[in-house]
């Protein structure tokens, strides 16, 4: 690393995804918070190794679709019954029949934008710049062969000795700071 440059995190590279699994568990028992896992496809069980709860993405968008539901109907009933009322052979002002495609336009449109929106909010987007984008072993390897466990220096556990200690423990071929 060159003098001046600050510290990114500290990456170990293994050659099977049960190596990669074995290391998810022990780095999660081990208290971090600031780690991923990086493999060239999706590992079954990953998910339960590092310990990830059940995803948030769904209720940004089950609030996104209450939310245009809602909207559809109100604007249908102020357009109608209140800012434009004509009544025409006897029909009601306001009937949730004739304003439900409104409302369900509504409801697809702003699930889609709460969807995007809280899964940007979630990974912390726009991120405009990764030290792991101009690592060789982690461009080379993560996209074609190897899985990758990288843990940050910004985790309050991270020690440079103690960190590379247990990744070494785990049995990887590879380790390396970023």
């Amino acid at each position: 690393m060159a003098a001046g440059n600050k510290q990114y995190g500290i990456i170990a590279e293994y050659d099977t995804p049960a190596d990669a699994m074995h290391a998810a568990e022990a780095v999660r028992d081990q208290g971090y918070r600031r780690w991923d896992v990086y493999t060239p496809f999706p590992v079954h069980g990953m998910d339960a190794a590092m310990g990830l709860k059940n995803s948030k993405v769904g209720w940004f968008a089950f609030c996104g679709g209450v939310t245009g539901y809602t909207t559809g109907m109100l604007m249908i009933w102020i357009l109608n019954a209140i800012d434009y009322p004509i009544i025409i052979g006897g029909k009601p002002m306001f009937s949730p029949f004739f304003a439900f495609p409104v409302s369900y336009e509504c409801t697809i449109l702003l699930t889609a934008f709460f969807t995007l929106g809280g899964m940007a909010f979630l990974n912390r987007l726009p991120k405009l710049h990764n030290p792991l984008l101009k690592n060789r072993t982690f461009c080379q390897g993560a996209t074609h062969d190897k899985f990758i466990v990288v843990i940050e220096t910004s985790d309050p556990r991270y020690s440079s000795v103690d960190t590379r200690d247990l990744l070494a423990d785990t049995e990887c071929s590879h380790i390396e700071y970023i």
